[in-house]
């Protein structure tokens, strides 16, 4: 009886393995056919050709996924590429629309104007000596250095007549005026 009861056993485990098995042959069979849909057609083998294997379909959907992760990084590596030059462009943008920059201290006796220009809105440095000249200053010094894509200037100057001074409000509008950027008229006037 012993037996009878562990033969069946024994049959009933092999054919709940047995079952067991199918049911995973199937779930993977489902799973490969499911992988396979998503590959491209464009990739995939041409319909007058034998149906690939499933191991040529896994080996198809393995070169397909490296070449998406390739493709990924590709794009991921342009898109950082064109944040940064635009916002490069912006900072430029910013920095150059600020530009030229103009800032005047009344040193008692003396006056000192700094400026800051781009290298394409240049101007000549006689006119900001002769606006200071006609406003009753003798310039003591005047220096400009360029650094990357900007030119300072700075200028010192001396009152001519202590008691009449300088107005030094006057001096900023006349060279506010003098730099400030001319408005753009239209190509067609």
């Amino acid at each position: 009886m012993k037996k009878r009861l562990a033969s069946t056993s024994n049959e009933s485990s092999k054919l709940d393995r047995k079952t067991i098995e199918k049911n995973r042959r199937i779930h993977m069979k489902s799973l490969c056919l499911q992988l396979a849909s998503l590959i491209p057609p464009n990739l995939k083998p041409s319909k007058s050709k034998l149906m690939p294997g499933q191991q040529d379909q896994l080996d198809l959907a393995a070169r397909y996924i490296k070449h998406m992760r390739e493709r990924i990084e590709k794009l991921k590596r342009q898109k950082e590429q064109v944040m940064s030059n635009q916002s490069n462009d912006r900072k430029r943008f910013d920095v150059d629309s600020r530009l030229p920059v103009l800032e005047l201290r009344d040193l008692g006796s003396g006056i000192e104007v700094m400026l800051v220009s781009g290298l394409n809105k240049t101007f000549m440095l006689y006119e900001v000596i002769s606006v200071l000249e006609e406003e009753g200053a003798e310039v003591v010094n005047a220096s400009f250095s360029t650094v990357g894509d900007k030119i300072f200037y700075v200028v010192h100057a001396q009152v001519k007549i202590s008691r009449v001074g300088v107005e030094t409000t006057r001096v900023y509008e006349r060279l506010q005026e003098f730099i400030a950027p001319l408005e753009i008229w239209p190509e067609d006037v």
